[in-house]
């Protein structure tokens, strides 16, 4: 896995902790946090990366299927659509840290407050500035997804509300009460749900105008990569949430099981990827996918080892460990898959059968 430098930096140019947050999601070690950075520690930017990369698996399968019709690729709501599903992403880590400090989840002994700087827990904002930095980048995704709506037009750009209701009802109640996913062992096939069928069917949607049913086989391999995040997350985090009876799948599973469950996901990402190639669902050049099988390999090493009882040297978002893995992986797989929807616009071939 990527290691990075956390040893104490008193006095340093302010874009390297920008780039330490954004690598890495950890506080850097300094004396003074200039105001991006302590943004950026509020809205946690590292694993946007997931989010842009459904957003244009959506965006390319629609691309394929606009050219096979001749039809124009819609610029102005593929980059409105990206910039919304960023926002979006922010506003789910804000709402987290902010219910789960409402209902003291979040504590200083807790993992969330010990692998970085928690927003609230730490002094880079008041509660109230938080709930209303949320309220805000509320605001603005619902201006862009009026200024979308508008450029369909309602009739038939409708259902593209449900596509956001159903991300806004995930990214709320996955803490929030009275419903709590995470809290229920929904959490994780919640993230499968927005990380697939709502990012990639809602921009397929807002760049094409119409869906087809196809489209939600084709979301499944990279939904599932970003649902084995989440879960060896919540791996990494088994003893405290049971301690504090957050029932995630691992804790509902056991940790064996869940260990088990995530190498099983990560392996059918391949298995799906190729049967969709087979069947025509997409074309051939995601099978490039196949080239992250060594980054595979390395990551089910470390999910069949325990847990070390030390970070590495220079490790730097201990006590997580799992979750970096599985992140690890998350990057060439979906990395690949993208690269492979590009070179099936432009240079397309067909399987010999």
């Amino acid at each position: 896995m990527e290691a990075t430098h956390t040893e104490r930096v008193v006095a340093q140019p302010v874009y390297k902790n920008w780039k330490y947050i954004l690598d890495t999601c950890g506080a850097p070690k300094t004396d003074h946090l200039d105001p991006i950075s302590r943004f950026l520690l509020i809205i946690r930017p590292c694993v946007f990366q997931m989010t842009l990369t459904s957003g244009m698996i959506g965006a390319l399968i629609a691309a394929a299927h606009l050219h096979a019709e001749s039809l124009p690729f819609n610029w102005l709501p593929f980059l409105l659509s990206l910039l919304g599903l960023v926002i979006a992403h922010a506003v789910n880590n804000m709402v987290n840290d902010y219910f789960d400090t409402e209902a003291g989840v979040d504590t200083e002994d807790y993992v969330r407050a010990q692998y970085t700087t928690h927003p609230i827990l730490g002094g880079l904002i008041s509660k109230s500035g938080l709930r209303n930095l949320i309220l805000v980048a509320n605001f603005i995704d619902i201006l862009i997804g009026v200024a979308i709506l508008l450029y369909w037009g309602l009739d038939r750009g409708w259902p593209l509300i449900l596509f956001a209701l159903g991300g806004l009802f995930v990214s709320v109640f996955y803490v929030a009460p009275p419903i709590r996913l995470k809290h229920r062992g929904l959490g994780e096939a919640g993230v499968f749900a927005v990380w697939g069928p709502l990012m990639i069917g809602g921009t397929y949607y807002a760049v094409a105008g119409s869906i087809r049913p196809e489209v939600f086989l084709a979301c499944i391999p990279y939904a599932l990569v970003v649902t084995t995040v989440l879960i060896g997350k919540h791996i990494d985090k088994i003893k405290d949430d049971t301690a504090k009876r957050i029932h995630t799948l691992p804790v509902l599973l056991g940790e064996t099981t869940s260990l088990r469950l995530n190498k099983a996901l990560m392996i059918s990402f391949y298995v799906i990827t190729v049967a969709l190639a087979l069947v025509k669902v997409v074309g051939p050049w995601v099978l490039l996918s196949l080239l992250a099988l060594p980054r595979l390999n390395y990551v089910l090493g470390i999910y069949s080892k325990p847990r070390p009882e030390r970070p590495p040297e220079n490790y730097a978002i201990w006590p997580l460990w799992y979750v970096a893995a599985a992140f690890y992986h998350n990057k060439p797989a979906g990395g690949f898959f993208v690269l492979g929807l590009i070179l099936n616009l432009l240079i397309p071939v067909q399987l010999p059968f």
